[in-house]
Parts: C-alpha cells; structure tokens; sequence
C-alpha cells in the first residue's frame, strides 16, 4: 500500500466532496431546475465514488486471498478483511449503483435520490477517508 498514492487519491475524494457542499441547493425541486448544479454534482459524486473505489482498490491490493469481481465488491471485501463496517459497505455499494446509472445512462436520474445523497449520505464518504488516514497513521506509526 503506498501512502502517497491513497494521500492523493484522499485530496482529490475531499476536494469533490467540497464541490458537493458549496453546490447543494435548498431542495430537490432547486435542483431539478438547475441543469448547471446537476452537472457539478453528479460529476464530482462519480468522481467521488470512482476514488473510494480506486482506494479501497489500493487497500486490498496487498491482500492475496480476497478477490474483488466488481466495484461494489471492493466495499464488501474491506468490511470482510475489518476494514470498514459493513453498513459503510453498503452504503458505498449503494454509491457504486448510482454512479453506474450516473456515468451509463441507464435510466434517467432521480433528482430527489440526487438530493437525498448530497444532503444524507455525504457522510459515508467522509467515514471511509477518516478509516483510510487512521489506517495510514497506524501503518505509519509501525
């Protein structure tokens, strides 16, 4: 595991993150009716899931006996090793599929489910970088 590699990765998670906040707007409704903040928001949420992924990625990359067949498996194989909880896990699965209908267009996206994860579940991301850094330290302090 290399640090610099999860402090960069880390710097860009928080600097989406912050996109997020400084853009989110009073209401579902402000939201459907805006198509620039839609476009800030689902960027920097893709980009923000995309960079869990390739973190957690980087995590288990060490790890021999857990394979990871899918970008929401990486969540599930963390909470297996002890990494994460499993409810994180979940949560960031869940992050996985919004990202997957984001980035595929596979139906047309939900602005009140939008809305829902920039003012509800932001905090997921914010739980899995502390892991990450406490993590790091841990490793550092060895």
């Amino acid at each position: 595991m290399d640090p610099d590699v999860l402090r960069n990765k880390l710097e860009s998670l928080h600097r989406c993150l912050a996109r997020v906040e400084t853009h989110i707007p009073a209401s579902a409704a402000a939201l459907e009716s805006d198509i620039d903040t839609q476009d800030i928001l689902v960027l920097n949420l893709e980009r923000a899931v995309q960079l869990c992924v390739d973190i957690g990625s980087h995590i288990l990359a060490d790890t021999v006996d857990i394979g990871v067949g899918s970008m929401a498996s990486v969540f599930s194989a963390l909470a297996k090793k002890g990494i994460i909880s499993g409810d994180l896990a979940l949560h960031l699965a869940r992050a996985v599929g919004f990202r997957n209908i984001a980035v595929h267009e596979y139906n047309e996206l939900n602005w009140n489910i939008v809305y829902a994860i920039i003012s509800e579940r932001l905090v997921d991301f914010y739980g899995f970088a502390r892991i990450v850094m406490e993590r790091m330290q841990r490793n550092e302090e060895k």
